[in-house]
């Protein structure tokens, strides 16, 4: 087996608790998480994420959807529950456009 190192690092109490929750979820601690990161790094020779920052379209998508989480309102019990959402939710698009368009055609 290789020889292993500590490595300490600084991280905002608040930070360090919902990331090990987080991880925790996925089955990972954070010392796992930190090891495929930098197995990741060697491997690739670049860090393993797009770093951006995202445009008020894409926060306020996400604020939107952290909202809807909060809320619940985004829970299914089911995959086919989520599915039935989605269709009906993309046939009331679909009306509205349609009802859009019209008039647009009428102007």
């Amino acid at each position: 087996m290789a020889q292993t190192s500590m490595l300490h690092i600084r991280v905002e109490d608040e930070i360090k608790v919902k990331a090990s929750e987080a991880l925790a979820a996925m089955g990972l601690s954070v010392s796992d998480a930190v090891r495929i990161l930098l197995k990741r790094v060697v491997n690739d020779q670049a860090f393993p994420l797009e770093l951006k920052v995202p445009n008020a379209v894409t926060q306020a998508a996400i604020e939107e959807s952290r909202a809807k989480m909060k809320a619940s309102l985004a829970r299914f019990d089911s995959a086919s529950d989520l599915i039935n959402d989605l269709e009906k939710t993309s046939k009331q698009l679909k009306s509205v456009n349609f009802k859009a368009f019209r008039l647009h055609q009428n102007v």
